[in-house]
């Protein structure tokens, strides 16, 4: 039963997925900013660029931008609570949109 369930959630597409980008930066005031991208074997009806990711921008326990795709869900971003959908084009727009919605939220709580 166990094992039906990993299979369903396409645990085996993930673990022979390929990580193509990892990076992590831990900033004094404990706010992180972790981006990872894998390469799946396959592209997927959720997945249809063949690409998985999760970037991540906040504190323990708390996201405050975050962009991913997990399955079922396709391509989408948070934005503190708030969950839209995100037109993914390629990965260098894909982090630069990232890295943007952060400066942004920054601007914000600044002003």
């Amino acid at each position: 039963m166990v094992i039906d369930t990993i299979l369903k959630y396409g645990y085996n597409d993930h673990m022979s997925a390929e990580r193509i980008f990892y990076d992590k930066t831990l900033f004094p005031e404990g706010l992180i900013v972790e981006m990872v991208i894998w390469k799946l074997p396959k592209p997927t009806k959720d997945r249809p660029h063949g690409l998985k990711y999760r970037l991540f921008y906040g504190r323990d326990g708390l996201r405050i931008v975050g962009y991913d795709n997990e399955r079922g869900k396709g391509d989408h971003k948070h934005i503190n609570e708030v969950e839209v959908p995100y037109k993914f084009v390629t990965v260098e727009k894909l982090v630069a949109d990232f890295l943007a919605d952060i400066e942004r939220i920054k601007h914000e709580k600044f002003n």
